[in-house]
């Protein structure tokens, strides 16, 4: 997986892509700016997103979301050693075959 851009840099080639005169391709922007032409088209739909400009997950949401679905995996790691200790402590207290009770 290639190294993710820095935030500046993604920032700047989206402004620049935004502004740029007309006749001039977001193509030709990608190749001066040295990405591939479709990361400069996700840039600018996740712009779009990110100011509310059209529908989706924003960076701020999908942190939240991440940050969300860590803590329940976590929550759900500890429920299963809670419900597998109660079965291990019920079972400690059923007479069972080594018992010496008549």
């Amino acid at each position: 997986m290639p190294k993710p851009y820095p935030r500046e840099f993604r920032d700047d080639v989206v402004r620049v892509a935004r502004d740029r005169d007309p006749g001039v391709t977001v193509e030709q922007i990608a190749k001066d700016f040295g990405v591939h032409p479709m990361t400069l088209f996700k840039w600018l739909r996740q712009a779009e997103v990110d100011e509310g400009a059209k529908p989706g997950v924003s960076r701020g949401e999908s942190a939240e979301l991440r940050e969300a679905r860590r803590r329940i995996k976590l929550l759900e790691q500890e429920n299963e050693v809670l419900r597998r200790a109660a079965a291990y402590l019920s079972q400690a207290h059923l007479p069972g075959k080594g018992s010496t009770r008549s």
